[in-house]
């Protein structure tokens, strides 16, 4: 087992691995309850392929082993096509041999990943066992390439062997595959699961633009605002955390360097290649970003800035989701009822947040997660420790745990019902909040003392509206200010919350 290489024992059964047959070593045979398959996902350790199976699916074909093992084999399979195009290599593919090889990656099936799971664990097709899963992936090629041959689609198989993995390490092929998963994951899964929160949001604010209500700072009464502009303020907010999610997955950036990042078997085998700018082609062709200085390493810079900004999109969803649970209990967010649901086992009327706690949930400890990754992958002892290599396999989880706090989010902002009558009657019994215009009109008026006037009246105390009326009364002021004054109402002091909402990007 070379440096770089990963135990199989260490891994768990490829998706969609049947049941029967011998399980890893130390795993045990029987089943967890009886009648339970193992692959069942009332028997998954974890919830996200277990209770959360439902939401995290759409990232298998991006986070699952079977997943890894067929971006591992289009890299192979590229770099084998780019190789073999090079002047100095004596070996050609025509259109349409290519075309039928890259079919194996194309048309990857659950029975080629078996068929690599088993030349890992326990030798297949004459091959023993590799105990190396990049290594596996070789012999892979080397099978299907063999049937091709016989096929006809290829003239030989066998001629191509040397060419597969030429030179590479298998952090070569690793980091390019790990990073054609993560930015595919995060660009037809995770974006649009952002977006479709920030959209709903966006929808509310618009609805809901005018609905006045009772701003708190420090949990305390405030300057009103509008139900709108505070969803307004989170579409506006998730709206540019996304945009920097979108930023750092298109900065994503491969490497293909060597064992070391010197590229010395390939110059060694042919030094009149200029190698540094193959690979920058080759990454490229992948949609990915080239890092021209590394050790075996990619230094993994790009992902770690991924993850903070994917922190950057869960800090302002779990922002909303406080707020959202405060709302709702404060009764300015009612709550839309399920037939059938149960809020409370023993108190029958309770229909409770759960949505936004379970977001809050899950985006909490998908941060831990992205944390964790994002200090971990960019460190390597020396050149290379491979301490890496299981870390990154985590990083699907992260990214299901954000996509659970995504969709949860959702179905909370789906359920809740604006409350305006509570939001009215609230600000109606909170008179004080116009003191801040009060202050302000008498300000503009020249009263030097307008301050000290309206907190002696306010500071501490409950206040009604007649006893505005009745400072408004003893001012030295013009009618048209009195009655400029006494038209204040709480409601009404909103500023313009209703434009603001307008600012939201389309």
């Amino acid at each position: 087992m070379t440096d770089d290489s990963e135990p199989a024992g260490d891994e768990a059964p490829d998706e969609g691995a049947p049941d029967e047959g011998t399980p890893d070593e130390g795993t045990p045979a029987d089943e967890p309850i009886p009648g339970l398959s193992r692959s069942d996902p009332l028997a998954a350790v974890s919830p996200l392929d277990g209770r959360y199976a439902s939401r995290t699916a759409p990232l298998s074909p991006y986070a699952s082993e079977a997943a890894l093992m067929r971006a591992r084999t289009r890299v192979e399979v590229e770099y084998l096509i780019a190789l073999v195009a090079l002047d100095a290599t004596p070996v050609a593919l025509d259109e349409e041999a290519e075309a039928a090889i890259r079919a194996v990656y194309e048309e990857f099936s659950a029975e080629d990943a078996r068929l690599i799971k088993a030349l890992e664990v326990e030798g297949a097709e004459g091959y023993g066992a590799t105990n190396h899963d990049v290594k596996a992936v070789e012999y892979f090629l080397r099978v299907r390439l063999d049937g091709l041959a016989e096929s006809g689609a290829i003239a030989d198989g066998e001629a191509l062997y040397p060419w597969i993995h030429f030179g590479l390490t298998s952090e070569d092929v690793n980091n390019l595959a790990h990073r054609l998963l993560v930015t595919q994951a995060v660009s037809e899964v995770v974006v649009p699961a952002i977006r479709e929160v920030r959209d709903a949001l966006a929808d509310l604010a618009q609805e809901h633009r005018d609905a006045p209500m009772l701003a708190r700072t420090h949990g305390q009464p405030a300057t009103p605002t509008t139900f709108g502009k505070e969803m307004a303020v989170y579409a506006s907010r998730l709206g540019r955390a996304l945009g920097r999610v979108v930023v750092a997955n298109g900065d994503l950036s491969g490497k293909l360097a060597g064992a070391s990042g010197t590229y010395a078997a390939h110059d060694a085998a042919y030094s009149e290649v200029d190698w540094p700018a193959f690979a920058e082609s080759f990454v490229r062709g992948l949609d990915l970003e080239h890092t021209a200085l590394a050790t075996q390493v990619n230094p993994c810079d790009d992902l770690a800035a991924l993850f903070d900004a994917l922190r950057g999109v869960n800090n302002v969803l779990l922002d909303l989701d406080l707020d959202a649970w405060l709302y709702v209990s404060d009764r300015y967010l009612g709550q839309r009822t399920v037939e059938g649901e149960t809020g409370s086992s023993t108190m029958p009327h309770k229909v409770n947040p759960i949505d936004f706690e379970n977001s809050e949930g899950n985006l909490s400890k998908a941060n831990s997660d992205l944390t964790f990754l994002a200090d971990y992958v960019t460190t390597s002892r020396l050149q290379r420790d491979l301490s890496d290599s299981t870390v990154k396999r985590n990083v699907g989880a992260a990214l299901a745990h954000c996509l659970i706090g995504y969709s949860k989010a959702g179905d909370g902002l789906a359920t809740v019902v604006p409350n305006e009558t509570v939001m009215r009657e609230e600000l109606a019994a909170t008179p004080e909040v116009i003191g801040e215009a009060v202050q302000t009109i008498l300000r503009r008026e020249g009263d030097t003392d307008a301050y000290e006037r309206v907190k002696g009246l306010t500071r501490g105390k409950r206040v009604t509206l007649d006893d505005f009326r009745d400072l408004f009364d003893d001012l030295d002021v013009d009618e048209g200010v009195r009655e400029e004054l006494k038209a204040l109402t709480p409601a009404g002091y909103v500023g313009v919350a209703d434009e603001l909402v307008d600012e939201v990007d389309e």
